[in-house]
């Protein structure tokens, strides 16, 4: 048997471009998150099933299907990577979140860091389409 004759293109993954997305950090890696923070994601998830459920008994299955239909696919529609990002403005109307407002609304802004780089435009589409790897810009890791 004659072994491929061909070599992956494997040059550099996530891990190993230092050049293109810095140094990477260990602390994420050991550092899980904190305990509040695991406590609200399951206060978050038993308060969407207890919605579903009661939408489940009052009009029955098929809505809890759709509304995640069309969750799915209003979280799919993006920008492409620029300049102005993606504001989600149809999830939030359809999930209810319009209403909430919460301290990531008015802190905390990525976009408004000291430390934030902007993001290079065709990296993003390449990283998008599956011809590149690594995050689509240096802030997101």
């Amino acid at each position: 048997m004659e072994a491929s004759k061909t070599v992956a293109h494997e040059i550099g993954g996530i891990q190993n471009d230092a050049l293109r997305f810095g140094l990477n950090g260990v602390k994420s890696d050991i550092v899980g998150c904190h305990p509040l923070e695991v406590a609200y994601g399951t206060i978050l998830k038993n308060k969407e099933d207890v919605k579903r459920q009661i939408l489940a008994n009052t009009y029955g299955s098929a809505l809890p299907l759709k509304m995640d239909l069309d969750k799915q696919v209003l979280s799919k529609f993006r920008r492409p990577p620029g300049a102005i990002p993606s504001s989600f403005l149809g999830l939030e109307a359809a999930t209810g979140d319009m209403e909430d407002f919460g301290f990531e609304h008015y802190l905390n802004d990525p976009r408004e860091s000291e430390t934030f780089v902007p993001v290079d435009m065709h990296h993003g589409m390449e990283v998008r389409l599956d011809l590149s790897k690594g995050p689509a810009c240096k802030s997101f890791m």
